[in-house]
Parts: C-alpha cells; sequence; structure tokens
C-alpha cells in the first residue's frame, strides 16, 4: 500500500469509519480522536477525575493492536528504543497539553472540519505554522538521537496491555470509572469501535499515514504522498456528515468545541511543533508503538500522563473556552519546546585555524 492510491483508500475509510463511529454512538465530530480517547482511558484508569470524560476508548486498543498483527504478519515488526526517552515523554505530554487547548488531535481537526466546524481552520492555521517552526530546527540539525535494537520482547509489552485494557473494559471492575454524562458516556458498541479501531490501525501501519509527516514533507519536499490521505479523509467524512445530517457550517455550537481563535491556533501550534520534533502525529505514535517501537510507546505514555494532568489542574478548554491555567501552561509549554528544540542541534565540526593551531568547534 505504499503507493498513493494506497494511502488514499486508507483515508476514505478513516473517514468513513469515523463517521459510521459518530452514527453508533461517539460524540459528533470525535469519530476517532487520539488524544481525546487517550484522555478518556487515563480518566477510566483513575489518572484524573473529571467524571465526563472516563471511558477505555477500544478504538485506541484496535489501532495498536491492528498495527502489531499486520507488522508481525509482514515481518516489519522490529523492537527498537533508546531515543532520548525522557525528551520524549516531555514532548508527548506537551502533545497534549496543546491538543487539549483545542479539544483535539490532528485528526480530529480534520474531522471537526468535515462536520462544518469553522474553529478548526484556526486549528489547521496554528498546526501548519508549528510544523513549519519545527522544519526549521530539523534543517539546522535537531536530532533525538538514534534509537537501537532490543530485545524483542521488550515490544510484546505494550500490545498486551493494549489486551489488558479491553478486559478491563468488558469486565468492568469497580476500580475502572465509566462516565454518566457526555461525551464520555457517548460511546459506539465495543465490538464495533473495536474493530473500526482494528481495521484503521492496520490500514495506517501499511500505508504509514501520518498527519504531521503529510505536512512536513509537502513544504520540504513539494511530496504529496502523506497528506493525501487526510484529503481523502475529509472528503469521505464530510460526505458522510452531509448524509446522515451531521453537517453543521460555523463556528457558533459546535460540539465539544470552542471559539477563541487565538488558543485554537495557539494549541495547535504548539501541538505541530512539538510533533515534528518527535517524528510523527499522536496517531503515528500509536501505529509505531504496534510495530515495537519504545520510543513511540514512551512518547504515548508521556501524553497519557499528559491527558491526566491537564485534567487534574485544569488545563483542557471547554466549551465556554479555555481556561487561565491552560493558557499559563500553553506558553510556558512553548518554551520548553523551544529549549529541546536549541539543545538538540547537532552543530556540524567546523575547522578554523587559530595560529598555527587547528581548533575544531562543536
Amino acid at each position: 500500500m505504499k503507493n498513493k492510491w494506497g494511502i488514499i483508500l486508507t483515508g476514505a475509510v478513516i473517514g468513513l469509519l469515523a463517521v459510521l463511529l459518530v452514527y453508533f454512538g461517539n460524540p459528533k465530530n470525535m469519530g476517532v480522536c487520539v488524544a481525546c480517547f487517550i484522555r478518556d482511558t487515563a480518566g477510566a484508569l483513575g489518572l484524573h477525575r473529571a467524571e465526563v470524560v472516563q471511558y477505555i476508548r477500544p478504538e485506541i486498543i484496535g489501532i495498536v493492536l491492528g498495527a502489531f498483527l499486520i507488522s508481525l504478519g509482514t515481518k516489519e515488526f522490529s523492537t527498537r528504543g533508546g531515543s532520548s526517552p525522557l525528551t520524549r515523554f516531555v514532548l508527548g505530554f506537551i502533545v497534549m497539553v496543546g491538543a487539549l487547548m483545542f479539544l483535539g488531535c490532528p485528526l480530529r481537526m480534520i474531522l471537526r472540519l468535515a462536520g462544518g466546524d469553522l474553529n478548526a481552520i484556526l486549528g489547521l492555521a496554528g498546526f501548519v505554522a508549528g510544523i513549519g517552526v519545527g522544519i526549521v530546527f530539523l534543517n539546522k540539525g535537531f536530532s533525538l538521537k538514534r534509537s537501537y535494537k532490543l530485545n524483542s520482547f521488550e515490544g510484546y509489552i505494550f500490545p498486551a496491555i493494549n489486551v489488558g485494557l479491553i478486559i478491563l473494559l468488558v469486565a468492568a471492575p469497580a476500580f475502572i470509572f465509566f462516565s454518566k454524562k457526555a461525551p464520555g458516556s457517548n460511546a459506539a458498541p465495543i465490538y464495533i469501535s473495536l474493530a473500526a479501531g482494528l481495521i484503521i490501525g492496520l490500514l495506517a501501519q501499511r500505508s504509514r499515514m501520518c498527519m504531521v509527516g503529510g505536512i512536513r514533507d509537502l513544504i520540504l519536499f513539494k511530496d504529496g504522498y502523506l497528506i493525501s490521505g487526510f484529503i481523502a479523509i475529509f472528503v469521505v467524512a464530510l460526505i458522510g456528515n452531509l448524509a446522515f445530517g451531521y453537517f453543521k457550517l460555523g463556528f457558533a455550537g459546535q460540539p465539544i468545541a470552542h471559539t477563541d481563535g487565538v488558543w485554537n491556533f495557539l494549541g495547535m501550534a504548539l501541538a505541530g511543533w512539538a510533533s515534528v520534533l518527535l517524528g510523527g502525529c499522536p496517531f503515528r505514535q500509536l501505529v509505531l508503538s504496534g510495530e515495537g517501537n519504545i520510543d513511540s510507546v514512551i512518547t504515548v505514555l508521556g501524553m497519557t500522563v499528559g491527558g491526566a494532568f491537564v485534567h487534574n489542574f485544569s488545563l483542557a478548554s471547554s466549551a465556554k473556552g479555555p481556561t487561565p491555567n491552560g493558557k499559563v501552561a500553553v506558553v510556558i509549554a512553548f518554551v520548553i519546546v523551544a529549549l529541546i528544540s536549541l539543545f538538540n542541534m547537532e552543530r556540524k565540526a567546523a575547522v578554523k585555524l587559530k595560529g598555527d593551531v587547528k581548533v575544531e568547534a562543536n
């Protein structure tokens, strides 16, 4: 599926499944949202106590297991890690700060646009701007250093954790939290959500779909391969929303969204900048985690802790708009990402003459 028609097909299927998941019970304009669903799962495990967003989302589990199974079948499963793990954890955390300021990951941003939510235009503009800033640092030599081959068993742990999560979801023990009110209580049946996630994970692993990579490649190399998949998501989801009557054009009254354009822009700019440094959007990190990439697992764990932290300390936006705490957090996060960008640039050794002595400057 490494051709343009393959990724277009992947995008079309994801767009269709996203609309169908809404039809079967997921929140509107949120058929699939990696950031929101990781946040919900963190809440279900008791990592935060925001009662309206607590549910183990089967879609996340399905994406990981779908990528895991297909990578095993195609012999692409490879356990690697060790590339600046703590930095990746922090960047994953920061991606969630930005995404939950906007109220959605890059995938949900496209789905919000397809539902007529014009606030997502500001988010998209910010996302592109953030990726552009990240590209500047990539061109200056930014690197999180190489990864190393690890014991294969290490790569099986995260898929096994996801199997454990689906068991907890079905068994519903008393220590797992379930929202009684929207949006956490809005969910398609478990088997439908899990099946959709498996299909999405399988197709995304084969096509290498990534929103950050799509915009990055378009800017750097004028390569439209990856971005074509997200265009397909938009087109098919738009058609589906029109067909089901979910389309609502405008800024006000959009489901699980706010109208503060400045912070929609800044939230996604932060998510875009952090994601390009990580080498992929939240969706791509999930898929890579299923393939045995431990660096991506660390990123997903950072996102999980970030999602919990954001709600525990009132940083997440709501339909009423961003919170004062959230605004401060985004500003601080920009400073941290800037420092990470600056201190991880590999400068080529320059040789200069000082008298008769050669001096190497790094």
